[in-house]
Formats: C-alpha cells, structure tokens, sequence
C-alpha cells in the first residue's frame, strides 16, 4: 500500500514515542555521560532507548507487540522526516533510510545479547562501538552509560507491558555523573541540547 494511505499512528503511540526522544534528549547525556552532541550521537540515544522499551513490550501480548510495531514505524517515519529536513534528495531518502534500518537492527542486536550476560563487559563494549566512537576514554564513559542502561532495563521490567502500550511510561533520571565531568574532553562536538 502507497505510504499516504498508511493510517498515522494512534496518540499513545505517539505520547509513547515522544517520552523515548525526550529522554533520550535529556541534556545529562550530553553533558556528564560524554554522549557526542551530534546527529548521531542524538540517534544512538534514541535507539539506545528505543531498544528498551520495545524489549520490554514485546514481553506482553499481542497488543503490546502490536504497540511495539507501531513504535517502530513511528520512529522509522521519523528518520524519514528527519533526513528530508537536513536536505537529503528524495532519490537518496530510500538508501539513507537502509542505513538507518541497518544501524538500528545492528545496534538492537548487540545490547540486547549485552543484556543477557553477567556484568558489563559487553555491554560496555557495545557502546564504546556504536555512542562513543572515536570519543576520548570512552570505556570510563561507557561504563558509565551501561550502569544507567542496567537500572532502565530494571525500571522498564517493573512496568506492565500493558501501561507501556496504552503510551504510559516511566523513564529512570539520569544521575550526574560523579567523578571528573566527561564533558570536557573532544567527544563534545557541540554545546547544549534542544
């Protein structure tokens, strides 16, 4: 079916949507785990969180499943939006679009094998590759990060699957980051966070 008859989707696909780019926006990322403030490193976060929630709703039934589905086409019609915006041609959308799904699946597969082994080793490992390429100290940071990413995995097991499909969702606060500010180093690409 062509995309324009595609029903949009429903608005707690859309509140539940909006709650995962809006923590992965949160400025703490940027400022005390070393997330790079670019493109990308806005994208890894959103997928980080991303990946999340679909885990957890896919623990549910078939309307959560359903739910899940639906997130993700929301975030794919987002990264079609976004690419539109920042220029791309409407012949080169469709391979940028590849990209992104491939990045997505790539990412998706690694945390959550990640997930399933004791400790943080590969979990860590995981985000030095996909958040903090080329950063400085990235493992200090990715540590960092994977702690975080072990309490929301909790924080999200604690929330019926049910409450997250009806677009109803908690996210845990990011906590500053004790020790020295990781932001100071060269990952910062740019200052602030929309």
């Amino acid at each position: 079916m062509l995309p324009l008859f595609r029903r949009p989707p429903g608005p707690t696909i859309t509140a539940l949507y909006g709650a995962i780019v809006a923590q992965a926006r949160n400025a703490v990322f940027y400022q005390s785990y070393a997330v790079p403030d670019t493109v990308l490193g806005r994208f890894d976060m959103i997928v980080l969180h991303l990946v999340l929630v679909l885990r957890r709703l896919r623990d549910g039934g078939e309307a959560q499943r359903a739910a899940a589905q639906g997130v993700f086409d929301t975030f794919c019609r987002d990264m079609d939006d976004n690419l539109r915006e920042m220029g791309i041609g409407d012949q080169a959308v469709p391979d940028h679009m590849r990209r992104v799904g491939e990045a997505f699946y790539g990412r998706a597969q690694a945390y959550e094998a990640a997930l399933l082994q004791p400790g943080d080793e590969a979990l860590v490992a995981a985000l030095v590759r996909n958040v903090y390429a080329g950063g400085s100290e990235p493992e200090v940071a990715a540590g960092r990060l994977a702690s975080y990413v072990r309490h929301m995995a909790q924080h999200l097991a604690e929330q019926p699957p049910k409450r997250l499909a009806d677009g109803v969702v908690s996210f845990p606060e990011p906590k500053l980051a004790e020790g020295p500010d990781l932001a100071e180093g060269p990952a910062r690409a740019a200052e602030g966070v929309p």
